[in-house]
């Protein structure tokens, strides 16, 4: 998989604090066709290990790593993007559980996707905001 440099870097701000955010993608094919994805929405990606990825942009740096039938993804968001890196996994076609924690460890919040799964090398679909917005994850469209 190719590397690249060419997204914005994890602003300062979130560098320094543990990781907030944790998940696994079901169905996905590789942890390197996923980062693929997110190099594609102009993120950063570099190795992490022999079969692992570690993916960002300013607001948000995540692992990718590949086990049997999922890859996990475990990182730090800004609270504030939680839903945005939910939309962007909605937009890539997988199916997804993700969480996000206090700095105490306490679980905030959970969103799951249960999209259909989309090859990871077509095209995935664009969700009309209507169901995006039922989905909890874009606010203020009319419905």
């Amino acid at each position: 998989m190719d590397i690249s440099d060419e997204g914005q870097p994890l602003e300062p701000v979130w560098i320094e604090i543990n990781n907030n955010v944790c998940g696994g993608l079901t169905g996905a094919p590789s942890a390197s066709l996923v980062a693929q994805r997110f190099i594609g929405a102009g993120w950063n990606s570099r190795s992490a290990s022999w079969e692992s990825y570690e993916v960002e942009t300013s607001w948000c740096r995540v692992e990718l790593e590949a086990t049997d039938g999922r890859t996990l993804l475990n990182g730090v968001v800004d609270p504030d993007r939680f839903v945005d890196l939910a939309a962007l996994l909605t937009r890539f076609g997988l199916r997804f559980s993700i969480e996000l924690y206090d700095d105490d460890g306490e679980l905030l919040r959970e969103i799951q996707a249960g999209t259909p799964s989309v090859p990871i090398r077509e095209k995935a679909p664009l969700l009309p905001a209507r169901l995006l917005t039922r989905l909890g994850l874009v606010t203020g469209a009319k419905q």
